[in-house]
């Protein structure tokens, strides 16, 4: 009884528009007040206080602020170019070149919401100057900038190893493929289109004309160093030269240095408003990620997890069922929920029934994560939808309508990863 007295008043208080992170404090408190079980309030806080104060959960805001740098340095434009020079002459080349910068990019900004915005803010114009339908446009970057939580290093990724213990770097891993394949998904139904409605050739070849003027060797120095972050990045934690909170720390510098001074795209001056930014982005989810801990110890007292994993077992009795009914529900959320707080609640209750299943950690964090990124694209909340609407001038639903074709491709490679483990383990059993 007291494990679903948390989640009735957990989901009551949702559903009338409380934040997140206050209905989980009274979800927790509801069982301590009501019926004297789930310990006490003097645990209650101390169970937040040692979930704030946590070395891996700085990585967060690390890898906030390293892509709120890189992001005003104006390395996407750098990325673009780069890829529209090998791309870019082919049909549908240009929106494929976006596509590829969403999915590098990524692996710089850890974040859905910044990659659309950085690459989005240059490229949403760019392709409208091109004959490329201003809606269709921001619907393409709107889901591809989902893609920036799927390529390592994932902020989400980082906070599913915060609520689980498993390991960030094997997440890291599991991700690489799966983020390749929706690219690729995406892409294809990108030239698909652009073959079927005709493209402006004589704009495009022009503007690739002048781009092919610049030389390889120009745009790959000038692109070089933004090439270059993910690579240390990753492979400082691979080698084990570092750790992933390391990692993001790295990543924070190395995106000073570039873009102070090689790039010179910013100023000391404005170091002030980005910290600002990045503490703003990290506030409420530096709010939600201490009371989780509080909130998870709650279910675990209130034996609310024995209660799921019992659900799930009696219920189902395979992991291609579970994982069905688990990706329709993770889709559903994923339209009402921000990706942060509905990791830290989903996934320390539903892993050990689905681990029961024989499902590996790694494969349901990347399932979890995938889900959850299409939500950035679908009404009525998805951010990158109000992002990419407000960077093209144009309603978030007329927005969301011409990205539909796009979420479509998202959702077949999303099955073929949900259904075939290899895409999320290859990499974590190869290294």
């Amino acid at each position: 009884m007291a494990a679903l007295l948390v989640f009735i008043v957990f989901l009551v208080a949702i559903a009338v528009s409380v934040p997140i992170g206050i209905s989980m404090i009274l979800g927790s408190a509801a069982p301590i007040l009501l019926m004297d079980k789930g310990g006490s309030i003097v645990q209650l806080l101390n169970n937040a206080f040692s979930g704030a104060n946590s070395t891996p959960i700085l990585a967060v805001p690390l890898f906030i602020l390293g892509g709120v740098i890189m992001a005003e340095g104006g390395i996407s434009k750098k990325l673009f170019n780069f890829f529209a020079y090998f791309v870019g002459r082919l049909p549908g080349g240009v929106p494929c070149a976006v596509i590829l910068t969403c999915l590098f990019y990524g692996a710089i900004s850890g974040s859905g919401p910044a990659t659309t915005a950085a690459v989005g803010s240059m490229c949403i114009p760019f392709m409208v100057s091109l004959g490329y339908e201003r809606r269709w446009s921001a619907g393409l970057v709107a889901v591809a900038g989902g893609l920036g939580v799927i390529i390592p290093p994932s902020i989400p990724f980082v906070l599913y190893s915060l609520a689980t213990g498993v390991s960030t770097g094997d997440l890291f891993l599991g991700g690489v493929f799966p983020g390749i394949l929706i690219g690729l998904f995406l892409m294809a139904y990108a030239v698909y289109y652009c073959i079927r409605k005709g493209e402006d050739r004589t704009l495009i070849d022009q503007k690739m004309t002048e781009l092919k003027g610049q030389g390889l060797g120009k745009l790959f120095l000038d692109s070089f160093w933004a090439l270059l972050c993910p690579v240390i990045v990753l492979g400082g934690i691979y080698t084990g030269k570092f750790t992933p909170t390391e990692a993001a720390c790295v990543s924070v510098f190395y995106a000073l240095i570039v873009s102070l001074f090689i790039y010179k795209s910013i100023q000391f001056k404005d170091l002030i408003p980005f910290l600002c930014s990045s503490v703003k982005t990290y506030g409420g989810l530096a709010f939600v990620l201490a009371f989780a801990t509080a909130f998870g110890r709650v279910l675990s007292l209130t034996k609310a997890t024995k209660v799921v994993e019992s659900f799930i077992l009696n219920n189902f009795h395979s992991s291609f069922t579970v994982l069905s009914v688990l990706v329709l529900i993770f889709l559903i959320l994923g339209m009402v929920m921000d990706t942060g707080p509905a990791i830290i609640i989903l996934a320390p209750v539903l892993l050990p029934a689905v681990q029961k299943l024989g499902v590996d950690p790694v494969h349901f964090g990347v399932i979890l994560v995938c889900c959850l990124s299409i939500g950035l694209a679908t009404p009525p909340f998805g951010l990158d939808l109000f992002v990419a609407g407000n960077l093209s001038e144009e309603p978030p639903m007329a927005v969301a309508r011409r990205a539909v074709p796009f979420i479509i491709a998202f959702l077949i490679a999303l099955a073929l990863i949900t259904y075939i483990p290899w895409f999320s383990v290859a990499l974590v059993n190869m290294l």
